[in-house]
């Protein structure tokens, strides 16, 4: 099992968990926790950087989705990076590719949270 992810704060507003390899059964609740505690952070946006992920399973999508909720809740946003095929064809697979907000690299990420500040989007 390969998993090892990482935290960034890279300003007031924005946090970034970043993640490599396989995110499962056996490590979302890590996942989860990462995300929570920078919730819990107040931080306006939230980054998720699968660009180095190689898989995500359906109690991934379950946190990511929850996390997506919590946030919308105050006006924050989620949002996923990843250029992966595999990562992205199950966003594609599940519809969540309409639910969440998914660009293709942190760096996309970090400019559309700078493009477009939290509540500006439709619920």
């Amino acid at each position: 099992m390969d998993f090892s992810a990482a935290q960034d704060a890279p300003d007031d507003t924005t946090h970034v968990v970043a993640v490599r390899g396989e995110i499962d059964i056996f490590t979302a609740p890590e996942f989860k926790a990462m995300i929570a505690g920078a919730i819990d952070t107040r931080k306006s946006f939230v980054i998720i950087d699968l660009t180095e992920a190689t898989f995500i399973d359906s109690s991934s999508l379950g946190v990511l989705i929850s996390a997506h909720r919590r946030l919308r809740l105050r006006d924050g946003r989620l949002i996923v990076a990843t250029d992966v095929p595999a990562v992205r064809n199950t966003f594609k697979i599940t519809g969540l590719d309409a639910v969440l907000e998914i660009v293709p690299t942190r760096e996309a990420a970090l400019l559309a949270r700078a493009e477009d500040p939290p509540g500006a989007e439709a619920a």
